[in-house]
């Protein structure tokens, strides 16, 4: 392995730091977007039993928002109950955009280096090669199965820029689909809640706001295709 890094020459280093950066993502991210840490199980229960019951203080709700991401919408919804629904709809849009940017975070940077990669392989590759070929000019061709290996040695930046884009390139599909699933959760989470909050005090908002159930919800603001 070494000796492949050596033939690769200098262009070997940045792919080897973008692979290091690369993995660093990789990891923050499994840990960050873990399922139980976006959305707790029962959180969702849990907060409409304290809607029921009318437990809805500023320390619970307060408490609420620094769980995880969940916590943080459901207590954005339960701020500005006493509005109407249309109003209480938008705040949960609006916070739920600021959450999905915070679940993004290092994906662009991730779908770079899936990018950059193969660019930077292909550069070391033409480097190596535009090197062989001064040497041939200076020199003569030589010996061909030395002109073969040189080839080989000038093609393994190619090889490795392909190492490094396409993990990168499939977890960062991934994180994105992961990040897609959560936001259909989530606005389902918040339906709830919102319905429980009618049904505990149907009077608390005009009913000129009231809107057809299922047309709200967080707009996704990426492609998780």
């Amino acid at each position: 392995m070494l000796e492949l890094v050596k033939a690769g020459g200098w262009p070997m280093i940045p792919l080897l730091l973008l692979s290091a950066v690369g993995l660093a993502i990789v990891v923050e991210r499994f840990w960050t977007l873990r399922r139980k840490a976006v959305l707790p199980p029962g959180l969702g229960g849990e907060v409409r039993a304290w809607a029921a019951r009318g437990k809805l203080d500023p320390a619970h709700i307060e408490s609420l928002r620094g769980t995880s991401p969940l916590g943080a919408l459901l207590a954005a919804a339960l701020d500005v109950r006493q509005r109407p629904r249309d109003q209480v709809r938008e705040r949960i849009e609006d916070v739920g955009r600021h959450l999905v940017h915070r679940m993004e975070r290092y994906l662009n940077s991730l779908g770079t280096i899936a990018a950059a990669g193969p660019l930077l392989g292909l550069f070391g590759t033409v480097v190596g090669m535009i090197q062989m070929f001064l040497g041939i000019l200076d020199h003569g061709v030589g010996d061909v199965n030395q002109l073969a290996g040189g080839i080989g040695k000038a093609l393994v930046c190619t090889a490795t820029g392909m190492i490094v884009a396409i993990p990168a390139l499939m977890f960062h599909r991934y994180f994105r689909g992961r990040i897609a699933g959560y936001i259909v959760d989530m606005e389902h989470e918040a339906i709830q809640l919102l319905d429980t909050l009618d049904a505990r005090g149907p009077g608390l908002r005009p009913a000129s706001a009231q809107v057809a159930p299922g047309a709200h919800g967080i707009t996704p603001p990426l492609d998780a295709s």
